[in-house]
């Protein structure tokens, strides 16, 4: 299903308009007098770190070249586009063997004078002269080269004076090639075996063409249909006949694919423009591609890219915005919505998933995994920014990771993320598992990196329980729906316990300022796991620090630290701790926490210290929310009397 669904994608978008021919990035163009000899050696590239301050980084401009074949180990040339070493016997790298240099050379000279013989064309007429009188030209290539050097996998095209149309897309040329491709596909037999796109008999399966851009494959691109040794066939069939795919549905399955892994990919008809992208990329060796069946969805495929690919506040913000807030797409809607999740190893592709859906399907369990990870933020936004409403998706994965870098992430904790948000699927509990992790090892990090991994832990924790309450009825009676802000009186023994190991840090800060280590620092991780243990300790050391605090010559001060003891109060209360008689009976805290009351632990933690640090207007808008709650958490304002007039 995979490679026909690709193979309708090809079609609809009319990524193959002439089988022959595919788009690469062309980087030189060599110019050529009609006798062959060299005018100039012209480049024809974009460097994409333009206006940074990062080194250059040059790719060709896309140009429609001729289909190139697969370039195994031995030596073959392209027609008449191709790297320095087939068309100018040079090697910039400087390491490659003369005689390897002269047989390249010669084999790019055969295919020319082969199609000037049969075409009499001009164009490839001087090309043919050029490479037979090369070590004439040979002073002004080293020339060129010190001038603006190329890189060792630049390609190279010809063109005939001013004439602004490459040589191998003249008519004549490209009737040449049509005929040269068409005699090297031999016919199929009767009892040949059948394509598996189209069902067509297949004469010798040829190699599947090669995938570039696939994460953690090689740069010279890896197959995604590829038989390596013996043990891997069967029924007496050889190589790629086990997986036949015809020539041409394996060059449109193979060109759908690069289109869908390629950011920018440049569109056919207009190969100076890209298409929309359609992929994510999740790590570093794993991607996501994703297209749909028809073309009115394009609209929301583009905006859902923005929110998923986006790593910038503002452009997660915007694309929120314009999926949810506008026209959403009936959940009756056929129009068929595919995942491919895809990653490369040692020369192969590996599907790692496949999820095959509707649009209308797929915005609804969207909408769904972005309302689980609502939750409130502390990292602070950019100045003169706010915050999107959901956190990136690069921001979630890497916060799992250490020192949040991609590489760290397994495969199978990608996927299964992947397939849930698409799906509606439980999240893995693996996700929670590595997100407690995780907070117990960096916790105390103050840095604004760490707050925003913060932040997204946080929403994956959320994310996990409020999935796995509503998908599984005996989660329903073991912790209550998790909020997206504090509840200060949420019936949860793993989440007031973190609410209070935030108010205990807060007032510490209150009493001796900045310190080496704060008990969070300290205990946060034993805490979460085996609370009363460590209560007992952090409770006795309150007292001391409510003294400290409540002795300060600050009014404001004093009054403050007195109102974090009386929270403290409240959430002591709970466990049924009168701290009045303190050390005394502490058995109300349990010895252990499960995993689930772990990561309210973390979250009860996330949402009191993020209400602590609100400003005045932050917590009024709470409390306007939360009429309810304990007088504590309440301002004292007055209530003006009416006078008699």
């Amino acid at each position: 299903m995979i490679l026909q669904a690709l193979d309708e994608l090809a079609r609809r978008e009319n990524l193959v308009p002439d089988p022959d021919y595919e788009v690469k990035p062309v980087a030189w163009m060599i110019q050529l007098r009609p006798d062959g000899t060299l005018n100039a050696i012209l480049p024809r590239r974009t460097n994409l770190n333009e206006g940074s301050k990062k080194k250059p980084k040059w790719v060709g401009n896309p140009m429609v070249v001729p289909r190139q074949p697969i370039r195994t180990s031995r030596a073959l040339a392209f027609f008449l586009a191709d790297k320095s070493e087939y068309v100018l016997g040079h090697d910039p790298t400087g390491k490659r063997d003369a005689g390897k240099l002269t047989e390249r050379l010669g084999l790019l000279l055969e295919q020319a004078a082969s199609c000037a013989d049969a075409t009499g064309d001009a164009g490839v007429t001087a090309i043919a002269a050029f490479l037979k009188a090369i070590d004439l030209n040979q002073s002004e290539i080293a020339a060129a080269f010190e001038r603006d050097p190329w890189e060792p996998n630049d390609l190279f095209a010809f063109q005939l004076g001013l004439d602004n149309q490459p040589v191998h897309l003249r008519p004549a040329v490209r009737e040449f090639w049509k005929k040269a491709r068409q005699a090297g596909q031999p016919a199929a037999a009767a009892d040949a075996v059948r394509c598996l796109v189209s069902g067509e008999p297949v004469a010798g399966a040829a190699l599947f063409p090669l995938l570039k851009r696939v994460p953690g494959g090689t740069s010279s691109g890896v197959s995604l249909v590829s038989f390596n040794s013996r043990v891997f066939e069967s029924y007496g069939l050889s190589g790629n006949e086990n997986a036949p795919v015809a020539a041409a549905a394996a060059e449109r399955t193979s060109t759908s694919l690069n289109r869908l892994l390629h950011d920018a990919f440049p569109d056919p008809s207009d190969p100076q423009s890209p298409l929309p992208r359609r992929n994510i990329r999740l790590s570093a060796d794993t991607a996501v591609c994703y297209w749909s069946t028809t073309d009115g969805s394009e609209e929301f495929l583009n905006a859902f890219n923005g929110l998923l690919t986006a790593e910038t506040e503002d452009s997660v913000k915007e694309a929120y915005r314009s999926i949810w807030r506008g026209k959403p797409a009936p959940v009756d809607d056929p129009a068929v919505f595919y995942v491919l999740v895809i990653s490369g190893t040692q020369g192969r592709a590996v599907v790692r998933d496949w999820i095959e859906t509707t649009l209308g399907e797929t915005q609804r369990h969207l909408a769904e995994h972005f309302k689980d990870l609502e939750i409130v933020r502390s990292a602070r936004p950019v100045k003169g920014k706010s915050l999107s409403p959901a956190v990136p998706l690069s921001h979630l994965l890497s916060s799992l990771a250490v020192e949040g870098k991609s590489e760290n992430i397994p495969a199978s904790v990608e996927t299964t993320f992947v397939r849930s948000a698409f799906t509606g699927q439980p999240y893995p509990f693996q996700l929670l598992q590595r997100a407690l992790v995780r907070e117990r090892t960096e916790a105390g990090r103050d840095d604004w990196i760490d707050a925003a991994r913060r932040d997204a832990r946080a929403a994956l924790i959320r994310a996990v329980l409020q999935r796995r309450r509503r998908t599984n009825s005996e989660a329903q009676s073991r912790y209550p729906e998790v909020p997206v802000s504090l509840n200060p009186m949420l019936d949860s023994e793993g989440y007031s316990l973190g609410a209070l190991m935030a108010v205990l840090e807060r007032l510490q800060t209150a009493a001796l300022g900045d310190v080496n280590a704060t008990i969070v620092d300290r205990y946060f991780g034993a805490a979460s796991a085996s609370p009363r243990s460590v209560f007992v300790r952090l409770l006795r050391n309150a007292r001391h620090h409510a003294a400290k605090a409540g002795d300060a010559e600050d009014a404001g001060k004093r009054g403050h630290a007195r109102r974090l003891d009386r929270m403290i109060d409240h959430f002591c209360s709970l466990f049924e701790i009168n701290r009045r008689e303190y050390p005394g009976n502490a058995t109300g805290i349990p010895m252990h926490l499960d995993l689930e009351q772990q990561g309210l632990f973390v979250l009860g933690y996330h949402q009191m210290r993020h209400w602590l640090w609100l400003p005045a207007e932050g917590k009024k808008e709470w409390e306007a929310k939360h009429p309810d709650a304990p007088s504590v958490f309440m301002s004292k304002t007055k209530t003006p009397v009416e006078t008699a007039g």
